[in-house]
């Protein structure tokens, strides 16, 4: 379901040009497992049984494209899919996660750019890796790049912008001076020229743009981005769904359509008039939509489902009981969170499916882009050289704010800075995979 955008137009100085882009990248093809990664989760008890799963690499600021705290950098990464590959395709997955103002609504995930370097954010981070991925090593080698294109940026400003309850001043001011828009357009203008790489923009979750009112807008900033600064929709090979979040992959116990009495499932406070109860079904739509806003009827979707089991003791059996909506859809939802909008280090979830190529209609592949075990943010201030903030979504003593309903964060104790590891958490989600391991 990529998007076919036809040979690569340049030709390495090998000579030979990349092949012609697939419709599914991960379709016949192994996917890169990060030794970083795998060896920090096989030296966990329990760990070997997931430590060989392919997860993302992320590119979270300038310095991470050579490597940073004894992390390998990006060619590092290449060379070493190259060897895993032995000739076959291999795709390797890059989070590209830098813009300008990152994260308008959430400090832990704050970045090092302020909300005007966007100069900046183009010589400095994307034209750099550009580079690396054009050499022709790579360019011309039997890699698939797959970049998670800007996460947690486009539908902040539909849903965080304005008179809004949920409205933030800097998002607000990344609306006004178009920097995500520029941003992520020039990100996929400049690497989706190159003939091997796919881009997937992320199009946050059904617990985020799932309502009626800001579905379509949501899409409609999505095609902004992807027709700014000399991009093209033919850039886009697809979008991705739920990255580093939680939201569960299928609900089997309820559906949107259900009534208890009369009454709409969508009335209850969990679904609160969402349209949609899970991703699988969210994802599929917003591809459709995507199409229906002008994007090609091929492009296709990803899942993260890194984090998103609920499995272990607290996974109800069956339907909740029918005395009123709300105890039906909490007696029966999977997802255990105690509101949709909490993301940070959430108590109770597990593993969800392992990494699979094209699992459903329209969906490319479940992915594990967030890697299990790396912390969404520090439960406490923690002085770093990151960029990194203390958001209080992360802390569990924290009772809320607008974005989830005022409601306790969830969040797990004493957790490390943003990408650090993060153990407490691993072994939950080890311990509530779904399926299980």
């Amino acid at each position: 379901m990529g998007a076919l955008t036809g040979v690569a137009s340049a030709q390495g100085d090998s000579g030979r040009a990349a092949a012609a882009k697939v419709d599914n990248p991960y379709s016949g093809a192994k996917v890169y497992v990060n030794p970083d990664w795998s060896a920090k989760a096989a030296a966990e008890p329990g760990g070997s049984k997931i430590s060989n799963q392919p997860t993302g690499i992320w590119l979270d600021r300038i310095a991470a494209i050579n490597g940073t705290g004894g992390a390998m950098g990006l060619r590092a990464h290449l060379d070493q899919a190259l060897q895993q590959s032995g000739g076959s395709p291999t795709v390797v997955q890059l989070v590209v996660y830098d813009l300008p103002g990152r994260d308008c609504s959430a400090l832990a995930s704050n970045g090092e750019l302020g909300p005007t370097e966007i100069d900046k954010y183009k010589t400095q981070f994307i034209d750099p890796i550009a580079s690396i991925l054009s050499e022709s090593k790579y360019a011309n080698s039997n890699l698939r790049i797959v970049t998670t294109i800007e996460i947690d940026s486009l539908p902040n400003l539909v849903t965080n912008t304005g008179s809004r309850p949920t409205a933030t001043p800097q998002c607000d001011t990344m609306k006004a001076n178009g920097n995500y828009v520029k941003g992520v357009g020039y990100a996929l203008n400049k690497l989706g020229a190159i003939g091997n790489v796919y881009n997937y923009v992320d199009a946050g979750h059904h617990g985020w743009i799932g309502w009626d009112d800001n579905f379509n807008p949501s899409a409609q900033v999505i095609k902004e981005a992807a027709t700014a600064e000399g991009s093209t929709v033919d850039k886009v090979a697809g979008i991705i769904v739920n990255t580093a979040n939680y939201s569960t992959l299928k609900e089997n116990n309820f559906t949107v359509n259900d009534s208890v009495n009369g009454t709409t499932v969508r009335q209850s406070k969990w679904v609160d008039w969402n349209k949609y109860v899970d991703e699988l079904s969210f994802a599929q739509a917003f591809r459709q939509e995507l199409v229906n806003v002008g994007f090609p009827s091929n492009i296709g979707a990803l899942i993260d489902t890194s984090r998103n089991g609920w499995g272990g003791s607290a996974r109800p059996s069956g339907p909740g009981a029918k005395t009123d909506v709300d105890t039906y859809v909490n007696g029966g939802r999977y997802d255990r969170r105690i509101h949709i909008g909490n993301w940070c280090n959430q108590a109770g979830a597990g593993l969800g499916e392992r990494p699979k190529a094209a699992p459903a209609s329209g969906i490319d592949a479940y992915v594990w882009m967030k890697p299990p075990g790396e912390s969404d943010g520090s439960s406490s201030e923690i002085p770093n050289d990151e960029g990194k903030g203390f958001d209080r979504m992360c802390d569990p003593t924290y009772t809320g704010n607008p974005r989830n309903g005022n409601n306790p964060s969830g969040a797990l104790a004493n957790a490390p800075v943003s990408g650090h590891w993060f153990s407490a958490q691993f072994q939950e989600l080890l311990k509530n995979a779904y399926p299980a391991l």
